[in-house]
């Protein structure tokens, strides 16, 4: 354990004082920002050709809930964060080894494993940190240029607010469940890799992959890790929720892939962890 802390503190460290780090804080916020200032503007447009022309209606005031721009916004922000923690994971730790760094501390006594462990461990408080910073973006600028509230049409309520709080923090969940597995795997592949460059385009080209062909693994998918995490091609529950939230009824909620996006991401997770653990110990420095 105080090898780990050891560790651990050494990557918080360097970690100050690296760009990679930042970018994986800093990059899904901006990004996320850009978007919502360009919705506005374009709701705004809309808006005013609706006024124009006599377009004004239920429409109108979806367009105006906040709500369903703030689920837009997070589903964007994690599918950005998801790959540059992807790419960063696979470069630290080829970087390491390419430098000699990982050989100097395994010789100041500290294990192949504990090491893996120890990133393993600051790319989930990375993670941690970004999304925090990504939740307070999102819904700060969202209530700034939009209005929160219950989706209603003609005077009825389509769906209360409690509703829609509910069915965000069941999609925020259930797209944060695959991202370990999806650190995990960049981990494995970064110790399996030659030299960071490779690491950093085999973990991205494989988790690109995995999002280009689960819509053609069929029933298979379901039990995919990949399937359930917000990315280019989305098909996780938070794609849903952003339809929820706009009091579309023509959203199926299948229970048993909610159920499988909560257990399937844990073998994978667990798998990955493991193989990079025992595979690092046959690596050469």
């Amino acid at each position: 354990m105080r090898a780990l802390l050891t560790a651990l503190k050494l990557e918080m460290h360097t970690g100050l004082h690296t760009l990679g780090s930042k970018l994986v804080i800093l990059a899904p916020s901006l990004l996320v920002g850009l978007q919502l200032i360009l919705a506005s503007v374009t709701a705004a447009t809309a808006e005013m050709s609706g006024n124009l022309f006599g377009g004004a209606g239920f429409e109108a005031a979806l367009a105006n809930n906040a709500w369903g721009y703030f689920v837009d916004a997070l589903s964007t922000g994690l599918t950005l964060l998801g790959l540059i923690l992807v790419a960063f994971a696979a470069y630290s730790l080829a970087f390491d080894r390419d430098t000699g760094v990982m050989r100097h501390l395994v010789i100041r006594r500290l294990p192949r494993p504990v090491l893996v462990l120890a990133k393993l461990l600051y790319f989930h408080l990375l993670a941690l940190i970004a999304i925090v910073l990504l939740l307070v973006v999102s819904y700060g600028l969202s209530g700034l240029l939009w209005e929160f509230g219950p989706v209603v049409e003609d005077g009825f309520e389509l769906i209360s607010e409690t509703e829609i709080r509910q069915e965000i923090a069941l999609g925020l969940r259930l797209a944060l469940i695959p991202m370990p597995a999806a650190i995990a795997l960049a981990l494995l592949v970064s110790v399996l890799a030659n030299t960071a460059t490779q690491a950093v385009s085999s973990a991205l080209g494989l988790t690109l992959a995995l999002d280009i062909f689960k819509t053609s693994l069929g029933e298979a998918a379901n039990y995919v890790y990949a399937r359930y995490q917000p990315s280019l091609l989305d098909q996780s529950y938070l794609q849903d929720v952003s339809r929820l939230v706009r009091g579309y009824s023509d959203v199926l909620v299948d229970e048993r892939l909610l159920q499988l996006n909560t257990w399937v991401p844990i073998p994978a997770l667990l798998l990955f962890v493991i193989l990079a653990l025992v595979l690092v110990n046959l690596r050469r420095l």
